[in-house]
């Protein structure tokens, strides 16, 4: 099948929401950290990656028509190398808002003891380590750091990828923008919302593995 679009924008960026709306458009099924957490197998793809090692991003993505969400966001790059025609979708929000989602979500302390515990698939506790260590450089709950790694991340993205082939998608801005982006007739049905902090928060306390998104 191979992607027709590349999410670029980090996690707590309503990733889970725009799955939905891509899925809903037309262009899914759509990889996220969902899908990583479901499928067995799936975080070895990522664990290989963080050791660098060469990746078959056909064999990640079978069966996939666009990607959002970590991990694959690290990867932007590559992905928008190995897929040229693909549609690159950054999706963005208010740094201060985005790190305080972030603290009070996937970066909180006692999300990160969970998805690290030992009863966690020590591939799923390696892809985390590496989004912690790696991406965030050991300073998931530093806030300048964070949000200045945020805004590299951000600019990087909108440095490299044409502005022909990018859209910096706001959170909260609708079928609009998206639509108009990828070609397709605005749906007439609400623009989809799921997974906010206070669901994320709601489903760590059942100790369920949580999910990165939103």
């Amino acid at each position: 099948m191979g992607l027709k679009v590349i999410g670029a924008g980090y996690g707590r960026t309503a990733t889970l929401s725009l799955k939905a709306a891509l899925e809903r458009l037309g262009f899914g099924p759509c990889y996220h950290m969902v899908e990583v957490l479901a499928h067995e197998g799936f975080a070895a793809h990522w664990a290989r990656a963080a050791r660098g090692e060469r990746m078959d991003w056909d064999a990640v993505f079978d069966g996939y028509a666009a990607t959002v969400d970590w991990p694959a966001a690290d990867y932007w790059r590559e992905l928008a190398d190995h897929y040229p025609e693909a549609r690159v979708i950054l999706s963005v929000r208010d740094p201060e808002s985005w790190f305080a989602s972030t603290q009070a979500t996937i970066f909180s302390s006692e999300n990160l003891a969970r998805l690290t515990a030992s009863d966690v698939p020590a591939d799923v506790r390696a892809m985390v380590r590496h989004l912690s260590e790696v991406t965030l450089g050991g300073r998931p709950h530093d806030r300048e750091h964070v949000i200045a790694t945020y805004e590299r991340h951000n600019e990087a993205v909108r440095r490299t990828i044409p502005p022909e082939r990018l859209l910096v998608y706001d959170v909260g801005a609708g079928w609009e923008p998206l639509c108009a982006f990828l070609g397709v007739p605005v749906p007439d049905l609400p623009y989809p919302r799921s997974n906010s902090s206070a669901e994320f928060r709601d489903r760590i306390s059942r100790g369920e593995l949580p999910r990165t998104a939103e």
